[in-house]
C-alpha cells in the first residue's frame, strides 16, 4: 500500500495559482492532447498493423511518424465542400461542439502531485472541483449534441439516423457509466479527482477493490467514446458514414476525428484516475520513497495511460461491430441492473464494516447478495435458453415444411417441366452446332 505524502494536493490547493501559471498549464495540456492525437493515430495504425502482420505507415518520416502530420495537412488544404441543402451554421458548428467539451473534460485529470513550476508550488492538474467527475460526464453529454447536430444539419437520412443512434447510445451507456462511479464515491467520500487519487493511496487501487465497477466502466467506455465494437453511429454497412456522411475529407472532418480521439483519451485518463491509482507508482516501484514525489508521477501516469489506450486499440483489432439491438440490450438489460445490485452490495457491506466495525457481518451480507444475484441470473439465463430452443425448433419445423413443399410460403417456385420459359419454347439443338 502506498503511503500518503504531504505533496498530495487537495481541493484547498486549487484556485491559488497566478494567472500566468494557469496559462502555462492550459498550454501544456493543449500541447499534450494535440501531440497525443498525432502520435495516437500513428500508434493505433502501427499496433493494428503489427497484430495483422503488416508494416503500417512507414513512408512519411522515420517509421512513418510524419504520416499523421501529412494527413492533417492534406485535410486542411482540401477543398471545403458544402452540400446544397445543409444548414450551414449548424453544419459548421457541430464539429466544434464535438472538440471543445472534450478538451474541457480532460482538464480535471490529475497528472501528478504538488510540483515546483517556475518557482511556484502548484498541483500538476489544470483544475479540480467538488463535483469534478460529474463535470466530466456533463462534457461528454454535451459533445453528443455535436454528433446529433451534424446528423440533423446534413439533411441526409444516413446522417440523421447516425445522429439518433449516437443520442440513444450515450443515454443508455452514460447511465451505466455514472452508476459505475457510485461505488468509488462511497469509498473515497468525494467526487473530486485529486481526492479520489489520494484515497487510493490510503485504501489501495479501486480496480482491485471494485472490480465489477471497473469492468462495467470499461464496457461503457467503448459505448461512450463510440469505439469498436460500439461504433454504431458510423456503421458503414448500413449508414455509409453515419453522422459524418456529408462531411468531406476536409478540415471539418479532421475536427470530427479529433473529437473522437479526445473522447478516447478522456476515457483512458478517467480510467487511470478513478481505478488505476492515478499518478501513483505501481508496486513494487511504490516502495521507493521518492516514487510519488516531484515529476516522477507524470511518468507513471503516462505509462498507465498508454497501456489503457493500447487496450482500446487491441479491442478494435479483435472484436467485430455488434448489432444495434445487442448494444441497447446490453446497456439497459445487463449493465444497469448489475450496477444497481453491485451498488447495494457495496453500500450494505461498507455501512456494516465502517459504521459498526463488524467485518464478519459485512462479508456475510456480501456473500448472501452475491449468491442471490447469481441465482437470479441463472434463472433468467435458463428461461432465455428455453426460449431460444423453442424458437429454434419452430424455425426448423417451418423450414422442413418449406422443403417438403416449395410453394407453401416464401417465393413461388415454377415447376421444372414447363414447355415454355419466358415465352420461348424449348427446342432440340442439333449436335455439332455452335
Amino acid at each position: 500500500m502506498t503511503h500518503v505524502l504531504a505533496a498530495d494536493p487537495t481541493l484547498a490547493d486549487f484556485g491559488k495559482d497566478p494567472l500566468w501559471i494557469t496559462i502555462i498549464k492550459a498550454v501544456m495540456l493543449f500541447l499534450f492532447l494535440m501531440l497525443g492525437i498525432l502520435f495516437g493515430v500513428w500508434y493505433e495504425r502501427k499496433l493494428i498493423s503489427r497484430m495483422q502482420h503488416r508494416y503500417g505507415p512507414n513512408r512519411a518520416g522515420k517509421f512513418g511518424l510524419l504520416q499523421s502530420v501529412a494527413d492533417g495537412i492534406k485535410m486542411g488544404l482540401k477543398e471545403d465542400i458544402f452540400p446544397r441543402t445543409v444548414d450551414k451554421v449548424l453544419y459548421l458548428l457541430a464539429p466544434v461542439i464535438m472538440v471543445v467539451p472534450a478538451f474541457l473534460a480532460f482538464s480535471i485529470v490529475p497528472f501528478g502531485p504538488m510540483v515546483n513550476l517556475f518557482g511556484v508550488q502548484t498541483p500538476l492538474q489544470m483544475v479540480d472541483l467538488p463535483v469534478a467527475v460529474l463535470f466530466m460526464l456533463a462534457m461528454g453529454a454535451i459533445s453528443v449534441y455535436g454528433v446529433v447536430l451534424a446528423g440533423w444539419s446534413s439533411r441526409s437520412p444516413y446522417a440523421l439516423l447516425g445522429g439518433l443512434r449516437s443520442a440513444a447510445q450515450v443515454v443508455s451507456y452514460e447511465i451505466a457509466m455514472g452508476l459505475s462511479f457510485v461505488a468509488i464515491f462511497l469509498f473515497a467520500g468525494t467526487l473530486s479527482t485529486s481526492e479520489i487519487v489520494k484515497a487510493q493511496g490510503e485504501q489501495g487501487w479501486f480496480v482491485f477493490l471494485l472490480i465489477p465497477s471497473f469492468v462495467i466502466y470499461v464496457i461503457c467506455m467503448f459505448g461512450e467514446a463510440a469505439r469498436i465494437p460500439f461504433d454504431l453511429p458510423e456503421g458503414e454497412g448500413e449508414l455509409v458514414g453515419g453522422f459524418q456522411t456529408e462531411y468531406s475529407s476536409s478540415l471539418k472532418f479532421a475536427l470530427i476525428m479529433m473529437g473522437e480521439y479526445l473522447h478516447t483519451f478522456t476515457a483512458s485518463g478517467i480510467a487511470v484516475t478513478l481505478f488505476l491509482g492515478g499518478w501513483r507508482a505501481p508496486w513494487p516501484i511504490s516502495m521507493w520513497d521518492g516514487a510519488n514525489t516531484g515529476w516522477w508521477p507524470v511518468l507513471w501516469f503516462f505509462i498507465k495511460f498508454v497501456l489503457t489506450f493500447s487496450f482500446i486499440v487491441w479491442v478494435r483489432a479483435s472484436l467485430p461491430r455488434v448489432r444495434y439491438d445487442q448494444l441497447m440490450s446490453l446497456g439497459w438489460k445487463v449493465l444497469i441492473p448489475v450496477n444497481l445490485a453491485w451498488i447495494l452490495l457495496v453500500a450494505a457491506a461498507r455501512n456494516v464494516v465502517v459504521n459498526e466495525g463488524n467485518k464478519t457481518v459485512g462479508i456475510v451480507i456480501g456473500a448472501v447478495i452475491v449468491v442471490g444475484a447469481l441465482a437470479i441470473w441463472m434463472r433468467f439465463d435458463t428461461v432465455n435458453q428455453r426460449r431460444k430452443e423453442a424458437r429454434k425448433a419452430e424455425v426448423e419445423a417451418e423450414f422442413e415444411q418449406l422443403s417438403d413443399e416449395p410453394t407453401a410460403g416464401g417465393f413461388p417456385v415454377p415447376p421444372l417441366d414447363l414447355p415454355h420459359y419466358h415465352g420461348v419454347q424449348h427446342k432440340e439443338i442439333p449436335s455439332g452446332t455452335n
